[in-house]
């Protein structure tokens, strides 16, 4: 009867660790995956949505071993005031740092495919919409080599997703994210204010 019940007990304890989730993204099912980055539970309370076209599992893994990285980047999304800020660059610490900005849109001919090294882009649209032009990195022939001092390099992609940007959504772009934003929604020029911070890859 004894050892029954120690068989019991083994198999009762295996079956919980079997059951429980890995901590580590990088081991995540992808019905896990999924049900974590639809969850938003990351966002703490912030009011936007993350676009579909995310790299989850890139995205869960750095926000796994960057976590108070990004609850800083979504609590400064939470500004109401995005509309009326001054433009130009603020400070957010930890080599974090955010830009505001307003441009007009413009044609494809007009525009480079662009890729960072050091910072991953989380852009969002406050005013306005455009699209944005997203490819894999390796299928970039460069055009202008990479600027270490700006963290750019711009090239060409022939083949490319589509995404179009408006408020209450926001964008990740990783290293391996080449875009090319700012781009006519329809045929005419539009006014864009717009927040991009900026998440270093390493801190």
């Amino acid at each position: 009867m004894k050892s029954l019940t120690k068989v019991s007990m083994i198999v009762i304890l295996s079956s919980f660790t079997q059951c429980q989730a890995p901590s580590n993204p990088s081991q995540w099912s992808e019905q896990k995956l999924n049900e974590w980055f639809e969850s938003g539970e990351y966002l703490n309370g912030l009011q936007l949505l993350p676009d579909p076209s995310i790299d989850r599992r890139l995205f869960a893994q750095h926000y796994h071993d960057h976590k108070e990285t990004w609850d800083k980047a979504f609590e400064f999304l939470k500004n109401p005031d995005f509309s009326s800020m001054a433009l130009g660059r603020i400070e957010l610490g930890d080599s974090m740092y955010s830009t505001i900005n307003e441009y007009h849109t413009k044609v494809r001919e007009d525009a480079l495919f662009e890729a960072h090294k050091k910072y991953i882009d989380i852009q969002y649209i406050v005013s306005g919409e455009e699209l944005i032009d997203v490819a894999h990195l390796k299928n970039m022939t460069v055009t202008k080599p990479y600027d270490s001092e700006n963290d750019i390099e711009f090239g060409a992609i022939n083949e490319f997703s589509a995404l179009k940007a408006l408020p209450g959504r926001f964008f990740i772009f990783f290293p391996t994210d080449a875009h090319r934003p700012c781009l006519h929604p329809a045929n005419d020029s539009i006014l864009i204010r717009k927040v991009v911070v900026k998440v270093p890859v390493e801190n």
